[in-house]
């Protein structure tokens, strides 16, 4: 009998830290779990960035997006926030949101509660204190949000949101054109979008295919009557296209 359950308690630590993470499947995470895919407002797209800041990109997006009048929410890593302080004072002065991403782009192959809630806690506390907001939002690295990630972010108040759509941006062949592609492929009102302001997790130079898009996808968002901002006006949770509201696509 102990043999037995010393042999079940494994698989069941195991399970509990990777089933949660099958979330990173688009379709049954905007189907089943739409707070979680970032579903809001039928009428508002929530632009969203990862993995900054960045010195060498982040700046020009910041540009791109003021001279597009459009304000967002940046996902960032807890050790950029505090190698580059001023840039990430920076994002919120220019009245953009931040939000945890973790604070290493790292991935979770094994259990490890106690790190996970030390160094998610560290992000927020960096986030913080930079920015003088507590961040609301989390979105683990890659989108893989275990058991262990889960639970820690619901121990510090951080809400876990991944999205509808993403850019495929991080690729070597990405171009303006694929990242516009890819996104108004799966975008609705009330969609969450995802894209990269920075190409230190991803192939070299990748994110200038990003910032030539964020034109185009402005534009089509407007076009369908969508307003375009950060998640902390997006609603998320409430009613919206995929969830029997009037939305567009855009």
């Amino acid at each position: 009998m102990f043999t037995t359950a010393a042999a079940i308690a494994p698989a069941l630590v195991a399970a509990a830290h990777i089933v949660p993470a099958g979330t990173w499947l688009s379709g049954p995470r905007r189907a089943w779990l739409p707070t979680l895919a970032g579903i809001g407002n039928s009428d508002h797209v929530a632009l969203t960035f990862d993995d900054g800041p960045d010195p060498c990109s982040t700046p020009v997006f910041l540009a791109a997006l003021e001279e597009l009048a459009v304000r967002a929410t940046f996902f960032v890593l807890g050790e950029q926030v505090l190698r580059h302080r001023r840039l990430t004072h920076d994002i919120v002065r220019r009245g953009h949101e931040l939000a945890v991403h973790g604070w290493t782009h790292n991935r979770p192959w094994w259990p490890a509660p106690v790190r996970e809630a030390r160094q998610l806690a560290r992000t927020a506390r960096a986030v913080a204190e930079v920015s003088g907001v507590a961040p609301t939002w989390y979105r683990p690295p890659y989108g893989v949000l275990t058991g262990d990630r889960l639970l820690a972010a619901r121990h510090i108040g951080l809400r876990p949101v991944l999205w509808t759509a993403w850019g495929r941006d991080w690729t070597a062949h990405a171009t303006a054109e694929s990242v516009v592609a890819t996104v108004l492929r799966d975008l609705w009102g009330g969609g969450t979008v995802v894209l990269h302001d920075t190409d230190r997790h991803a192939a070299p130079g990748c994110w200038h295919a990003a910032l030539a898009a964020l034109p185009s996808l402005v534009d089509a968002c407007r076009a369908a009557g969508l307003t375009v901002g950060p998640l902390g006006e997006h609603g998320v949770g409430g009613r919206s296209a995929r969830s029997g509201g009037a939305g567009r696509q855009a």
